[in-house]
């Protein structure tokens, strides 16, 4: 499982505190730490680079692609894999010494945005269209791009492919509608076997409320926009696949997240990104799957996006160089590079074509980025949507009318308005 899109509601509530009370409360950080009130650096550069690794071979290969950078520069770089990136981040710009270049989990931006501590750099680097367009939105706040993604996951439909045909279906009843994904669960389930293991936050649930046409705030996160007819016709389908023994949470399996049950054999189906290629290659190297476009809902196709970006530190005194660092980081070959070392995808179309011949089998998740939807794009939702997984967790018993009501309330209080 790939840990660095997948944190948790109460370590990243804490870890954003950190930040915000270092950023907003006069701790060593100002929140107007402007572009151009910071001396810049016109020789060669030192630059220190903050990475939330995933492990070993992504630490490697940002460290040999950061080497073959410096070395043709003239500059040099240092890569340091954090241990907690957000708190570490938190701690250094309390102390005005952020790293010059940083990883920024899309779920996190918009706090880091909002208060200043990132250069707005998006434009800078070279045909900055060619990424994704829903991954340039989620980076992107009143009107500026501010750092570019680094690579992206999105979620599919997995299936496992001899539990499919025990329960005697073949790949045209892999469903591509709320119906159809119904009429076949109630197949499996008929065979005594469980449908689909879904996890149990806005992080997986979301996914329905995308296809249903909702999301939890406007595209500029400034509007609450949760209960709503379409988040609700969203939490309503979801609800009756809890309660009609069609869908179960990961904690009904005794697992601790989607793709464990799904490696134990304990469902037919998961909604998961392309990280369970790795969990399920290190844990169950056994079992045979495939993964598919998650089935669209009564406004069409809808998946989440999982990324992060390249951040630029505002007080940085080596912004020009930063700027070329990432370029490096994010052409095409160099992405692939990555793809091929710790298995993420490329964040640039023109890598699409490339990354789907050498990797047929992630097709699905990478043909989803033309309609994926990003995280909350708002400062301070940390307590509101980790409160709001605690509602999906008892969905089954309570009205998402109910849960959507007061997540606007919450939201409506997060966002000022």
């Amino acid at each position: 499982m790939k840990r660095s899109y997948l944190r948790t509601a109460a370590l990243a509530t804490a870890a954003c505190g950190t930040l915000l009370a270092s950023a907003a409360c006069g701790s060593g950080f100002d929140t107007n730490a402007g572009q151009s009130t910071t001396t810049q650096s016109s020789g060669p550069a030192s630059l220190q680079i903050l990475i939330g690794s995933s492990g070993d071979a992504e630490t490697a290969a940002v460290k040999d692609a950061a080497a073959a950078w410096a070395k043709s520069s003239g500059n040099t770089a240092t890569v340091t894999p954090a241990q907690d990136l957000t708190q570490q981040l938190g701690q250094a710009f309390a102390g005005s010494s952020p790293p010059d270049v940083f990883y920024v989990d899309a779920s996190r931006f918009a706090d880091y945005a909002s208060v200043g501590a990132l250069e707005p750099y998006g434009d800078k680097i070279s045909n900055p269209d060619d990424f994704y367009q829903g991954l340039r939105t989620t980076f992107t706040r009143d009107g500026k791009f501010y750092c570019v993604p680094k690579d992206f996951s999105t979620l599919a439909l997995i299936v496992n492919n001899d539990m499919w045909k025990k329960a005697g279906l073949a790949e045209s009843d892999v469903p591509t509608t709320w119906e159809q994904l119904t009429s076949v669960a109630q197949k499996i389930k008929a065979k005594g076997m469980v449908p689909l293991a879904l996890g149990d936050t806005r992080d997986r649930v979301g996914a329905f409320m995308v296809q249903a046409g909702g999301w939890i705030t406007s595209p500029d996160g400034k509007q609450a926009t949760a209960d709503t007819p379409e988040n609700l016709k969203a939490l309503d389908y979801v609800q009756s696949l809890l309660k009609g023994g069609l869908a179960k949470f990961p904690k009904k399996l005794d697992s601790g997240w989607a793709g464990e049950a799904f490696g134990k054999t304990k469902s037919v189906m998961t909604i998961e990104g392309n990280w369970i290629k790795g969990a399920m290659k290190a844990d169950y190297p056994g079992l045979k799957y495939t993964a598919y476009e998650l089935p669209a809902g009564p406004k069409g196709k809808g998946t989440l996006s999982f990324t992060n970006c390249w951040g630029i530190a505002a007080k940085s005194r080596n912004k020009q160089q930063a700027i070329s660092f990432v370029e490096a980081m994010t052409k095409a070959d160099q992405q692939m590079t990555f793809a091929r070392a710790f298995g993420v995808m490329p964040s640039r179309q023109s890598a699409k074509d490339q990354f789907t011949k050498e990797f047929p089998d992630d097709a699905a998740f990478v043909n989803a980025a033309d309609y994926a939807h990003g995280p909350v794009n708002a400062p301070k939702m940390d307590s509101v949507l980790a409160d709001f997984d605690a509602g999906i967790q008892q969905l089954d018993t309570t009205a998402p009318k109910t849960l959507l009501a007061r997540l606007q309330k919450n939201t409506q209080a997060a966002v000022g308005n």
